[in-house]
């Protein structure tokens, strides 16, 4: 029987960042090392890593995760040692690298680098500049909006494949559409939000200020995590506009996952998976911890210059980690309409009550189920469509002549949106010429 694969996220310059941003819960992970000077991955370390990572894994397809902090510190050099051992390591596998960065120290060298080695980017950025700069600042406070713009800038310029990274939380959570717009005219055309949802200790016990949802000590939601509801309205909002006018064209994680289960298969995104565990993270130093978002002394499970990665994988530690998920799961989720989808969504979020005091559920419930409950009946058309061999993108023309349809009769406002979906106001589109008042017409472009 074929082991079963496993994803490292790699940190191979630890938490060390030129950024600080106000949300981030990886800069304090620098506590976890006193006294440490030297933050890069060592070269015996990244060799043996390097190794491990592709010869102890049954697929033919070898998938790298580079993030930091702000791995573009380690310099160019540093990766195109990555790459060379990659080659090394490889015997006949293909291997593929995924890198996340600010973007602030790209230029044309990274460029000419990335699109040599076909390097899918990812760029972090929360919006147009005012949203952007409310939190994402550099060391000295300054804000960083143009220059994460430069370097997406020499991305398009060498054609290097990126992706955004945008974080919803209280800064920016209000204006979805706004937030939208300026992704797609930036030219992501792969999209993926991820909440901020932090709590942090009231009385800190260790240097650890932000707290794991296991901690049962007195803690606060930060002021920048995301409300619930509102993050809920955030993605209803944006799917609303995407399911009009996007569909095959903008590719939006969270929506192609939905698009997954209500097909279903399983979930390709770890956090709405049934159990856990097959997605770990790997420290500077060579240290192999549960996951990203379990960064704490309790969750290390050994390092790789003293323990065989794939022992720890295996190991009775991380399995128990990954089934805690499942096991952990209050009734009142059990029982919820929509845990086909969410199945509790990360255990990092899990520090809210149910209605009724038990312990353990989500704290972005709330968003959850508004969110899976108003797509429903647009997964439900594409699962259909996908299901006779039909592309997912039909729904666009069925929802619009639906909409149509539904107003057909009813007076619309001049300066209300037209109902047709081109973005244009009535009395500018199908409406030019006539009164408010009057009945809306199905335009050709529809039939």
């Amino acid at each position: 029987m074929a082991a079963t694969p496993f994803h490292i996220l790699t940190k191979p310059i630890g938490p060390i960042c030129n950024l600080d941003c106000s949300y981030c819960f990886y800069l304090e992970k620098e506590t976890l090392y006193p006294g440490t000077s030297q933050w890069s991955m060592s070269p015996e370390v990244l060799d043996r890593y390097i190794q491990q990572y592709i010869q102890q894994q049954d697929t033919s397809t070898i998938n790298f995760a580079w993030q930091g902090g702000e791995p573009t510190l380690l310099g160019i050099d540093y990766f195109r040692q990555v790459f060379a051992l990659q080659q090394k390591y490889a015997e006949g596998k293909q291997i593929t690298n995924a890198f996340q960065t600010n973007g602030v120290l790209l230029n044309d060298a990274w460029g000419e680098l990335f699109a040599k080695n076909r390097v899918l980017v990812g760029i972090s950025i929360d919006g147009p500049r005012r949203l952007h700069d409310r939190y994402r600042v550099d060391k000295g406070g300054q804000p960083t909006f143009d220059r994460v713009f430069r370097g997406i800038h020499f991305l398009k310029k060498h054609a290097v494949e990126f992706n955004t990274l945008t974080t919803v939380h209280a800064g920016n959570v209000g204006h979805p559409l706004e937030v939208y717009d300026f992704l797609r005219r930036s030219g992501s055309g792969f999209i993926q939000f991820i909440p901020i949802a932090e709590r942090a200790a009231v009385s800190p016990v260790s240097e650890l200020k932000l707290v794991s949802p296991r901690n049962s000590s007195p803690a606060d939601v930060t002021p920048w995590s995301v409300d619930p509801a509102a993050y809920g309205e955030f993605l209803c909002a944006i799917f609303d506009e995407w399911i009009l006018n996007d569909v095959g064209q903008i590719f939006v994680q969270l929506f192609d996952v939905s698009l997954e289960m209500w097909v279903g298969m399983q979930s390709s995104l770890c956090v709405f998976r049934p159990t856990c565990g097959s997605a770990l993270a790997i420290e500077h130093n060579g240290d192999v911890y549960s996951c990203d978002h379990f960064v704490y002394p309790e969750n290390r499970l050994g390092n790789i210059m003293e323990k065989n990665l794939r022992a720890m994988v295996d190991s009775p530690q991380q399995q128990q980690f990954g089934q805690e998920k499942a096991t952990t799961l209050p009734n009142y989720c059990r029982e919820c309409e929509v845990r086909f989808a969410c199945n509790g969504e990360c255990p990092k979020h899990r520090f809210a009550t149910t209605p009724d005091g038990e312990p353990g559920l989500n704290y972005l419930c709330a968003a959850y189920k508004r969110f899976f409950t108003h797509v429903d009946p647009a997964m439900k058309l594409m699962a259909d469509e996908l299901a006779h061999s039909r592309p997912a993108a039909n729904v666009m023309t069925y929802l619009r002549a639906q909409r149509a349809q539904a107003t057909r009769s009813a007076p619309i406002p001049l300066n209300a949106p037209c109902p047709c979906g081109s973005g244009q106001k009535f009395k500018r589109c199908c409406g030019s010429g006539k009164a408010g008042s009057r009945p809306h017409r199905i335009s050709s472009k529809m039939s």
